[in-house]
């Protein structure tokens, strides 16, 4: 309670951080959160949020054309993957806390108190793999391209969110010469490491995921040949990076001696690699076409085309009805005021008559008046 007391009253409070070498120094002051209707909102939660919305936009604009997947069920799966990889991210953060820290978190504390932060980037990823294959299954979509195009996703989701580690000042590297490049300190940085300037290793990881996604988004248009080959190449390149950034962090995950993302990394890039290689020679030898061209892939889009361009005919449909009715009932109005016209008009005709009538009477009496005179 104290840990989550401390966390809300340092949200609005400002915050400071420089970099004494670039553009020949640089201090930005900032507030870690802002209120909307006295909750607290914290940028950190914010900019995940928006690198989990152009993850998904950028899915659903590549995952027909160059995935072969329908949208409306690449959609549904990435709904619940994403719930699904946040959970074990916070699991696994909580875990391997509990695990150097005994008594951190327990199994009801690792859920309520999720806004003190604390998640894991691996543990994410073993949940949206989990969760996507189960969800793939149920949707019927094809998980290995689903896996690829999800891969480029993650790394624009790691692009942006990695800044809320620098607006939260974590996530930072070991002390550095002050006249390193990216040198950094900051308010909360100088109170836990004694004014030192450190290593921006957000900054180190945030550029290594945009590169990261700059050359996959490249490859899986020119080079891709199977299905899952774009996610064993971020295994590859995501592990590789956080191997020798993991180095230089001072707030690691322990499995005992071990800093576990580091040798999680270690294992992701050996063991993607190897798979990668196999299964390219394999590709080019069984001469086998990627799902986006086969015609599973085809027959299922079309399927869905003929479907959404159904229901369209019936919107249209129901629509004229209404429109066909509401015409109708003006037609019947219209000739209901016709009659009542023509009623009028008849109406004054026989008024007309009845003073012509009226009229020849008086005049065939006023004859008869005079001769009588």
């Amino acid at each position: 309670m104290n840990t989550l007391m401390f966390a809300l009253e340092n949200a609005l409070t400002e915050m400071r951080v420089e970099f004494p070498n670039i553009f020949g120094g640089t201090e930005i002051t900032y507030k870690r959160g802002f209120d909307i209707f006295n909750i607290t909102i914290y940028w950190y939660g914010v900019l995940i949020a928006i690198g989990v919305m152009l993850a998904v936009i950028y899915a659903m604009r590549r995952c027909t054309r160059d995935f072969g997947l329908v949208k409306d069920r690449v959609f549904d799966v990435a709904f619940v993957t994403i719930i699904g990889g946040f959970l074990f991210a916070r699991i696994y953060y909580c875990v391997f806390t509990e695990m150097k820290h005994p008594g951190s978190y327990n199994f009801v504390t690792t859920f309520t108190q999720i806004r003190d932060g604390g998640i894991a980037i691996y543990g994410g990823i073993i949940g949206a793999v989990v969760v996507g294959l189960l969800m793939c299954k149920f949707r019927k979509v094809n998980f290995f391209a689903m896996a690829d195009l999800a891969s480029i996703g993650f790394l624009i989701g790691q692009t942006i969110g990695r800044w809320g580690n620098f607006i939260n000042q974590e996530a930072y590297g070991a002390e550095c010469d002050k006249n390193w490049l990216f040198a950094m300190t900051g308010n909360r940085i100088s109170e836990e490491m004694q004014s030192a300037w450190v290593h921006p290793c957000f900054l180190y990881e945030s550029v290594w995921c945009l590169l990261g996604f700059i050359f996959l988004h490249i490859y899986s248009k020119k080079l891709r040949t199977y299905d899952g080959e774009i996610s064993l190449l971020y295994l590859a390149w995501y592990g590789f990076g956080r191997f020798f950034i993991e180095q230089l962090r001072t707030d690691s995950l322990y499995w005992g001696a071990f800093k576990v993302s580091q040798w999680l990394g270690a294992v992701s890039f050996v063991a993607a690699i190897v798979c990668f290689v196999i299964f390219k020679i394999g590709a080019k030898r069984s001469g086998r076409p990627m799902y986006v061209d086969s015609d599973a892939s085809k027959r299922l889009i079309e399927s869905d085309l003929a479907a959404e361009l159904e229901r369209k005919l019936k919107k249209e449909k129901k629509a004229e009805s209404i429109l066909a009715d509401s015409e109708t009932d003006e037609e019947d109005v219209s000739e209901e005021e016709t009659d009542d016209t023509d009623d009028d008009e008849i109406d004054d005709n026989e008024s007309g008559d009845d003073t012509a009538d009226t009229d020849d009477t008086e005049d065939k009496e006023s004859e008869d008046g005079s001769e009588d005179n």
